[in-house]
């Protein structure tokens, strides 16, 4: 039997098709993502959208970031995500006990269009913010972390 090495032409075709099935994969993926990122989840604004007699419209939310959790670093690593995203961290501390179980944002001013921010930049749940009033702080609103912290969007 002899054998016949198979003509170019007949291997050509499989390679390509292959090439471009992979190529249309990739590109249905990344537009996947590309949808996702700017209209499922479009990033959030970190400027005030109302004035009042404490800030001008437009000036940063002012925030500040309580471990309720007891690990160590777990807020600077919140304050570092929170700066990138433009949101102006004034002081990282401790809460007042670390037995926290699910991470919540408190609102100092009143301001609920803020904290709906803080809160969804973060990816807490709007029913685990609280209000506790206290213009003495200079803060739009606090975000104390549980000991879930590590499910929020800076651990993604």
């Amino acid at each position: 039997m002899i054998f016949k090495r198979p003509h170019r032409a007949t291997i050509a075709p499989a390679f390509w098709y292959t090439g471009i099935i992979a190529l249309a994969l990739s590109v249905t993926i990344m537009g996947y993502f590309l949808i996702k990122r700017l209209l499922l989840t479009p990033p959030v604004d970190a400027h005030i959208d109302t004035s009042d007699k404490l800030v001008n419209e437009g000036d940063q939310i002012q925030l500040n970031v309580l471990n309720g959790c007891g690990v160590p670093g777990a807020a600077g690593t919140i304050m570092d995500f929170l700066r990138a995203r433009g949101f102006d961290v004034v002081e990282i501390a401790n809460y007042v006990n670390f037995d926290v179980e699910r991470s919540f944002v408190i609102d100092r001013v009143g301001d609920t269009v803020s904290l709906a921010k803080v809160a969804y930049a973060l990816g807490i749940h709007d029913s685990l913010s609280r209000r506790a009033i206290d213009s003495s702080l200079y803060l739009r609103c606090s975000v104390v972390l549980g000991h879930d912290f590590r499910s929020l969007k800076a651990y993604e």
